[in-house]
């Protein structure tokens, strides 16, 4: 996986190996946070940290 955005962006991390861990492209995490684009003075949860899961 490819940290997409903010101060590491561009930086890979492993993910996990098996069957049961699928994380999200990093090609398909760019697209779609670049339609998303910055939304300005939101407050962001990320529950899925570093799993590569969206939702």
């Amino acid at each position: 996986m490819r940290i997409v955005a903010g101060s590491r962006k561009g930086h890979r991390i492993e993910a996990p190996q098996g069957v049961v861990t699928r994380p999200t492209g990093d090609r398909v995490r760019e697209a779609a946070f670049a339609l998303l684009g910055p939304v300005d003075g939101a407050t962001v949860l990320d529950v899925f940290a570093g799993s590569g899961a969206m939702g």
